[in-house]
């Protein structure tokens, strides 16, 4: 709806909760972590600040932002708290563990890391938020989550781009989740072939080009930025 039917989304401050996280912590990693606790907070404070207010610009009314709990007002304004106190954990966790963030061949750190590849037949780009470097002959994948796990087919993803595009083995990814200030479990993606995630983006870009979009109306329809012009929305505003 909002890439072919053009839709205006409904605006949710957990966007730019994790966007302004995403900015902090990539800038006390780009600062080899010189960076102190409060900087970082402030980075935090001041891209969420101005993340809030363009979305504000656009929508003033806050009954119509998207909330996991209570009124969009009260959302913006407890994320803005929450949203410091993990960057202040980032950085504690960050300086206490000591991941190293893989080089890339052309000297860069492996942060906010752009892939064009081509999937079974479809073009494929994204960002990856880390590569750790785990041996001489191998890195992690890793993704920054200010909410909860996506399907580890992103970490799949993530793992034949970087192979392919680099030709370094990926054997592991994982997430380190804000919620928690640590790491969860790792995913092996040692098994995964390119032919594997190919084959599902080709199934899913076929699905695309047939106008194949089947709904799925439940929970989820409650954190849905399209549930205002949705007909099968159970929770539509």
């Amino acid at each position: 709806m909002q890439r072919i039917e053009r839709v205006t989304a409904l605006p949710a401050a957990w966007s730019h909760h994790g966007t302004a996280f995403h900015h902090a912590a990539e800038q006390v990693e780009r600062s080899n972590r010189a960076m102190g606790a409060d900087e970082a907070v402030e980075a935090f404070s001041e891209r969420y600040g101005l993340l809030v207010n363009a979305a504000l610009d656009k929508e003033p009314n806050t009954d119509r932002w998207l909330s996991a709990s209570g009124s969009g007002g009260d959302d913006i304004e407890r994320r803005y708290v929450l949203g410091q106190e993990q960057t202040r954990h980032y950085v504690e966790w960050v300086n206490e563990t000591q991941p190293e963030v893989w080089t890339t061949p052309d000297d860069q750190p492996a942060l906010e890391l752009y892939f064009m590849v081509e999937l079974g037949g479809v073009k494929v780009r994204g960002y990856i938020d880390q590569l750790i470097a785990e041996d001489e002959a191998s890195v992690r994948v890793r993704d920054l989550k200010t909410g909860t796990m996506k399907s580890k087919f992103q970490l799949e993803t993530y793992k034949v781009a970087v192979t392919q595009k680099y030709g370094v083995t990926v054997n592991r990814g994982d997430w380190y989740l804000a919620k928690n200030g640590g790491l969860s479990r790792a995913v092996k993606l040692d098994e995964v072939t390119e032919e594997q995630v190919g084959e599902r983006f080709a199934a899913m870009d076929a699905g695309v080009k047939r106008g194949d979009f089947e709904p799925n109306p439940g929970f989820s329809c409650r954190f849905c930025d399209m549930k205002h012009a949705c007909s099968f929305s159970t929770s539509k505003t």
